[in-house]
């Protein structure tokens, strides 16, 4: 694993992050985990580095990334994980009463297949 601090190599490694982020179709997450092992010679807290560092009003849908547990990761300040929760609701993501996710229903499955949405349980909107 190579050292972090020279900006244009972390520049080009948050690129690659963000370009497997933007392939999270909507309804759907990933793992900080997971999109470090696609993206590889990376690791999860980078890609959670990469997220906090997009601007607001970004393009990429960094909501849809979450930690291996199936929650959302709580953040130091602001309202952050409040909003990303707000976000995937939006998009039909359901919570249980812990804050999970359902893995084996929303869970993008990267380069191996895409899964497709049950959508007989999304239309109802119910979790």
């Amino acid at each position: 694993m190579r050292r972090f601090g020279d900006a244009r190599l972390d520049a080009a490694l948050y690129k690659k992050i963000y370009a497997v982020v933007r392939r999270i179709p909507p309804g759907h997450v990933a793992t900080y985990g997971q999109i470090a092992k696609i993206v590889g010679r990376c690791t999860p807290r980078v890609v959670g580095y990469a997220m906090s560092a997009l601007p607001s009003g970004t393009e990429v849908p960094w909501h849809r990334v979450i930690n291996r547990e199936g929650k959302i990761s709580p953040r130091r300040s602001g309202d952050g994980d409040t909003r990303q929760r707000l976000l995937l609701e939006a998009e039909r993501v359901c919570f249980d009463r812990h804050g999970r996710v359902d893995f084996t229903i929303i869970r993008w499955l990267g380069r191996i297949r895409e899964r497709v949405l049950d959508d007989a349980h999304r239309r109802d909107g119910t979790c």
